[in-house]
């Protein structure tokens, strides 16, 4: 009798798997606010991440107990879940190797990403990766520390094809209103709300470029904000149109309403799951060879959409039909 081969072998023998993340980013900045995103996390479960931001948290002049208020809060009992990454100053910034210096020995561990803001060229980002992975090194972690790297400057979607490539980038991130505001008046403020950021000629060809070069590489791309903080709705529509006009996968929240809008608007289609399960049950059983599903052949190219579907599904917490949540999840 042969034994039943497990997708993450049958599928991504030599190849890049794509990451499987929340599609949901919370941002927080002062202790108050992270320590209430870490206790939704703990309410909600593990459907959303959160970004500390010591960019735009720290005030000027507290940017070394800014840090070490997020290391703190990070090393806590409060972070059950290991979903929290940290957002540092840009590249011009003086503090920015210092954040660096302060987070990584603390939380190198556990924080689940670094993110890097405002570069204008790829070598930028090389280099804070490079002493991100030097740091790291001194202070013996053998994990790679996933990179989010925000594209919100001309230069960076000039390069957005190289940053897609570099190692450690997990997600790109389109920052709309810095973007907007180096467009110096070009993008009329309306564009940084809805329908105008969708539909601005300018916005429409920065997201799909980002969009493009992030998922031809294996990189996550991730929506900017929702600027209204009182409609749920209108985060909902904006992550329902970034999904499935935009292929956007991600997006960030900056309210704690807008975190359950996000997860629903993004969450794979309960049909589709159903089609996935049995896809894959069929795949399995026939050894990972063709097979015919309502009158539709069906090989290894759909069996990798499908299957990061399923695991879609999963981390946003849709039920998965029990046959397949028990041979793919156990």
């Amino acid at each position: 009798m042969s034994t039943l081969v497990h997708p993450n072998e049958a599928l991504f023998s030599g190849e890049k798997p794509f990451p499987i993340i929340p599609s949901c980013e919370h941002f927080a900045g002062s202790e108050k606010l992270i320590s209430k995103a870490l206790e939704l996390q703990t309410t909600l479960g593990p459907v959303f991440d959160i970004t500390c931001d010591c960019e735009d948290g720290a005030a000027a002049g507290t940017e070394k107990e800014h840090a070490q208020m997020v290391a703190t809060v990070l090393a806590s009992d409060l972070n059950q879940h290991h979903m929290a990454g940290v957002r540092i100053h840009d590249y011009s910034h003086h503090h920015w190797k210092k954040d660096l210096d302060i987070l990584i020995p603390a939380i190198g561990d556990r924080v689940a990403y670094i993110t890097f803001p405002k570069c204008t060229k790829v070598q930028q980002i090389e280099e804070m990766m490079g002493y991100l992975k030097t740091t790291a090194t001194l202070c013996g972690l053998k994990r790679e520390i996933p990179v989010h790297v925000l594209i919100e400057t001309h230069g960076a979607l000039k390069d957005v094809w190289e940053i897609a490539q570099l190692d450690w980038v997990q997600v790109l991130d389109f920052g709309m209103m810095d973007f907007v505001s180096g467009h110096h008046g070009a993008i009329p403020a309306s564009a940084m709300r809805s329908p105008g950021q969708f539909e601005h000629k300018l916005l429409q060809r920065a997201k799909s470029e980002m969009v493009a070069a992030a998922l031809a590489y294996g990189v996550v791309p991730a929506h900017n904000v929702t600027l209204d903080l009182k409609s749920s709705y209108q985060t909902y529509q904006d992550a329902s149109r970034a999904r499935n006009e935009f292929g956007f996968l991600r997006m960030w929240s900056i309210y704690p309403t807008q975190i359950s809008a996000i997860v629903d608007a993004m969450k794979p289609d309960y049909s589709e799951i159903l089609d996935a399960a049995n896809i894959l049950l069929a795949a399995q059983e026939n050894n990972w060879g063709p097979i015919q599903y309502q009158g539709e052949l069906h090989d290894r190219a759909t069996y990798r959409y499908y299957w990061q579907l399923l695991q879609k599904a999963k981390i946003t917490h849709v039920k998965i039909p029990e046959a397949a949540a028990s041979a793919f999840f156990g």
